[in-house]
């Protein structure tokens, strides 16, 4: 087979070196780059990329592993990426859910897949394309789904669920900062973006008008919901899936 060219993202300054070592003496692997944070991966692969990339979820730096990756498919998309984790944190699992990767990964837990010899071959599927993730994340991932669908709240941190919903009575800024106390209106406004980016407003409405109504639906509605680019609004069914939303006031529109 094929020596794969693997670059190993893991801030453990221990343990980076024993995994590259263990990885290389299985043959199957040379090592061209290591590095601790999100940063410098983004950087090695665009000084030489990669066959594939190993990577811790939780980095040194501003960028968590996940956030690696997209920024790094960003500049080689569906670059195979297999992620590990000891971290049982609902962020990471939300960010993940987020990001929309498809294929050429895996994401496993780091106490299952500790083992060289047991991350080859999902190093080597992951370049093939497939995708794999361990039973025990996907469970978490599926948890994370459920809590986030039953109530989009769970999203914001509790001063932004406050003004989420003084925002949804059809408050103004200057209305929200009085009755909340704040002396400075912006800070309303840092806060509502801080909504509009947890409820994937912030991607898809460039007009705070569009993304502050839309917000205000979401609180009323009590669920996520995405909207296309002909303004169709979508919410999440049982599989996971964005799918139109099916209320009879839409049913009636021409």
């Amino acid at each position: 087979m094929t020596m794969l060219d693997l670059l190993l993202v893991e801030d453990n300054e221990k343990l980076r070196p024993a995994l590259a070592m263990g990885l290389e003496s299985t043959g199957a692997v040379r090592i061209v780059g290591t590095c601790s944070s999100g940063e410098e991966a983004l950087a090695c692969c665009l000084a030489q990329p990669p066959d594939v990339i190993l990577m811790d979820v939780q980095l040194s730096g501003q960028m968590n592993g996940i956030e690696a990756a997209i920024a790094i498919r960003r500049e080689f998309p569906r670059l195979p990426v297999v992620f590990y984790s000891i971290q049982d944190d609902d962020a990471y699992y939300r960010a993940f859910r987020r990001s929309g990767i498809l294929s050429h990964y895996a994401y496993v837990r780091k106490s299952n897949y500790l083992l060289p010899q047991m991350i080859v071959p999902l190093l080597r599927d992951a370049v093939a394309g497939r995708s794999f993730i361990d039973p025990e994340i996907e469970s978490r991932v599926q948890e994370v789904r459920q809590k986030d669908e039953a109530s989009p709240m769970a999203l914001l941190e509790p001063n932004e669920q406050v003004v989420a919903r003084l925002l949804a009575l059809g408050m103004s800024n200057e209305q929200i900062a009085a009755r909340l106390g704040f002396r400075d209106k912006r800070t309303i406004s840092r806060t509502n973006g801080q909504i509009y980016a947890a409820w994937g407003l912030n991607e898809s409405a460039t007009d705070e008008k569009i993304a502050r109504t839309r917000a205000a639906i979401i609180v009323r509605e009590g669920r996520l919901m995405r909207w296309d680019e002909q303004g169709t609004p979508h919410v999440l069914d049982a599989h996971g899936n964005w799918v139109p939303y099916d209320q009879p006031a839409m049913q009636k529109l021409p």
